[in-house]
């Protein structure tokens, strides 16, 4: 655990917000004006999907050495008892986040759930085995709003790097990244009523920084698997959503898609045009 950290530096209105992923990144979202519980799994859990098994005390160093072997299954931190791990899968850490810490934190359940960003993106078949949607996945079907992030960029490095190399091509993507977090959130949030429909969860993914500088992205309408039987909603001028490897592949588009926490598969179109109208004109067409 504790990758690059994700500075939510913007003014947003006040969310209580449980932050987890399965590559571990440190979220930091101090000054951000969230109510951030921080519970995610003390390893990299790449791959682990929806995976879930009893956490246990370490047998080994958390990741980057943020925890000492012997440390208990779960834990926080000495200083700031908002920021968890969990010796576990992202499911058991989302778990824990929203069943455990969110009523001692909060005294309440959060308002929405945030898996990632992950390094390296989460497309098509990929999401069925992705921690981060797992974890996204588990925080809707128990009735929490949730969205996944990855990342084409990025490296694992720990997040102790912000400071001690702010110059690095890490750091430099780990902020450009999160900012667009922060960008997309607040626009899924802002609005009033219901952030999502019940059981349905948001998979953004980011193309490569590297050609892309933050002003350049836009965001896009997409749909995880192909499929020419499928009516989407109509946008665009077309009943047809693209796919989100299409969408990443155009350049600094970054794609949007919709999905069953519980298939997870593509969503039907009125909760596509539930989060199309949500969005409004944040949302682009590819050229």
């Amino acid at each position: 655990m504790l990758f690059n950290t994700l500075l939510l530096a913007l003014p947003i209105a006040a969310q209580k917000v449980v932050l987890t992923n399965d590559d571990g990144w440190y979220e930091a979202l101090k000054g951000a004006g969230y109510e951030v519980i921080l519970s995610a799994p003390a390893e990299n859990q790449s791959g682990t999907g929806s995976s879930s098994k009893t956490p246990t005390a370490l047998t080994e160093p958390c990741q980057f050495d943020s925890c000492p072997t012997g440390s208990p299954a779960e834990g926080a931190n000495a200083s700031d008892p908002f920021l968890n791990y969990v010796n576990a899968y992202p499911v058991d850490a989302v778990r824990y986040g929203i069943q455990t810490l969110s009523p001692q934190l909060f005294d309440s359940v959060p308002d929405l759930v945030v898996s990632g960003p992950n390094i390296g993106n989460n497309l098509g078949l990929s999401v069925l085995f992705s921690g981060t949607i797992g974890a996204a996945s588990e925080a809707a079907k128990e009735g929490i709003p949730s969205i996944a992030f990855s990342s084409d960029s990025g490296t694992s490095v720990s997040y102790t790097t912000l400071t001690s190399d702010p110059d690095s091509d890490n750091t430099r993507t780990s902020r450009t990244i999160s900012s667009l977090a922060v960008t997309f959130v607040k626009a899924i949030t802002t609005a009033e009523g219901a952030i999502l429909p019940p059981n349905v969860s948001i998979n953004v993914n980011f193309p490569s920084t590297q050609n892309c500088a933050e002003s350049d992205y836009k965001w896009v309408l997409s749909r995880i698997f192909w499929n020419p039987f499928a009516t989407d909603v109509t946008t665009c001028g077309s009943s047809s959503l693209p796919t989100e490897s299409d969408v990443v592949d155009a350049g600094c588009f970054a794609s949007v898609s919709v999905f069953d926490a519980t298939s997870k598969t593509d969503a039907d179109e009125d909760a596509q045009k539930y989060v199309l109208d949500r969005l409004g004109d944040f949302l682009s067409c590819l050229p």
